[in-house]
């Protein structure tokens, strides 16, 4: 069974630590922490993405903030309810660690086998680039699942756009995060990140 997931969901990604590691929760008497990492793209630009991990995976290993390092595990999610409203909260849940000695070229990969579950929404930029967002249903161990952000973009938006709700489909890609602001009132707005998969690759595998 946890083969079997683990090929459903799987990401690896290396950078660098770029804040301290704080309490996320406890599970089993087992406590859990949380920390951002910073990785490269190849235009230059950085994704800061959250990783979640068990103090048990930190006990022989030194990682710290600054530190270069490759995580290996899956992408998780779970509702936060807050200001009357529920949002959507992503991770990276941590089953592997390794310090990198040397700094190296980021990795950011990640694979998704998963069904679509609500109708994907396909745009165009004034700029006329197709865009197309889907959410994916990932299946999880004791029949939980992960839901999760998807972006395509050119000719996989278009391939998407005609795919049905309940579609299992197979994607690779890379997680990013991306910066907005959101308007809280009149005289307040507040800056907020955003998470999901941009895609490089998509199959329907029904």
């Amino acid at each position: 069974m946890e083969n079997s997931n683990t090929q459903n969901n799987y990401i690896i990604l290396s950078g660098q630590i770029v804040s301290d590691f704080t309490y996320s929760h406890q599970v089993y008497g087992e406590a859990f922490y949380s920390f951002l990492l910073c990785s490269k793209r190849l235009s230059d630009t950085y994704d800061t993405l959250p990783v979640t991990i068990s103090e048990r995976l930190l006990i022989d290993i030194e990682a710290k903030t600054g530190s270069f390092i490759t995580v290996t595990g899956q992408l998780r999610s779970y509702n936060n309810y807050s200001d009357g409203k529920t949002h959507l909260i992503l991770t990276v849940f941590a089953k592997d660690i390794s310090i990198n000695e040397e700094k190296t070229k980021d990795i950011n990969n990640i694979q998704l086998n998963g069904f679509i579950c609500k109708p994907p929404i396909y745009r165009t930029t004034p700029f006329g680039r197709q865009i197309a967002d889907i959410l994916l249903a990932v299946n999880r161990a004791y029949n939980k699942s992960d839901y999760i952000p998807i972006i395509c973009w050119g000719r996989n938006a278009l391939y998407a756009s005609n795919m049905e709700v309940g579609s299992n489909i197979l994607i690779t890609g890379r997680m990013q995060s991306r910066n907005y602001q959101k308007k809280i009132s009149d005289n307040e707005i507040i800056e907020k990140t955003a998470y999901e998969i941009s895609v490089s690759k998509i199959e329907k595998l029904n």
